[in-house]
């Protein structure tokens, strides 16, 4: 089939590079430890956060905060979601998946906890409402401002690491 010197290493380096291609997704999360993979900054499993403590995390972030948003940078329906907000005024949190370092287990637990793996999951006084698409058509029906104003006390006060354009006041 090949005569020796007829291009047979540009067909082992094509070959292998799509076998490096393939193993990636079979490959173990520590193997790619700190490699960007899928957006996602991934670590590994000795230095990351167990799953329970992810679960943990994202009930304490949700409980402590009105308005919680869980995106990632590059999402359309995430900078939806944020417009809309900011829009209304309402200050919100925003966790990014794919800055934090245990984006990728952050998302399997709100894939547990929600349903949904998709971003993004936004959260308003500790109940998921959705994703971006929800958060829009929620405002546009008029049923996101009273579901803000239903925030607990202890969620409506503005955060040193929260993002939004500031504390929500009713335009009522």
């Amino acid at each position: 089939m090949f005569h020796p010197g007829q291009k047979l290493d540009s067909f082992f380096a094509v070959c292998s590079f799509f076998t490096m291609f393939f193993r990636a997704g079979c490959l173990s999360r520590a193997a790619w430890s700190g490699c960007r993979r899928m957006g996602n900054l991934t670590s590994s499993t000795a230095g990351g956060l167990s799953s329970t403590a992810c679960v943990q995390y994202v009930q304490e972030v949700v409980t402590q905060n009105c308005v919680v948003i869980f995106s990632k940078t590059t999402c359309p329906y995430c900078k939806m979601a944020k417009n809309v907000f900011n829009e209304i005024g309402a200050t919100y949190k925003v966790v990014e998946l794919d800055e934090h370092n245990d984006g990728r287990r952050l998302q399997e637990a709100l894939a547990r906890m929600t349903g949904a793996r998709t971003v993004p999951r936004v959260f308003i006084n500790g109940n998921c409402i959705g994703g971006g698409s929800d958060t829009k058509q929620l405002h546009q029906q008029g049923k996101l401002v009273p579901l803000i104003e239903q925030c607990a006390p202890c969620c409506t006060a503005s955060s040193s690491d929260g993002s939004g354009s500031g504390q929500f006041e009713s335009t009522k």
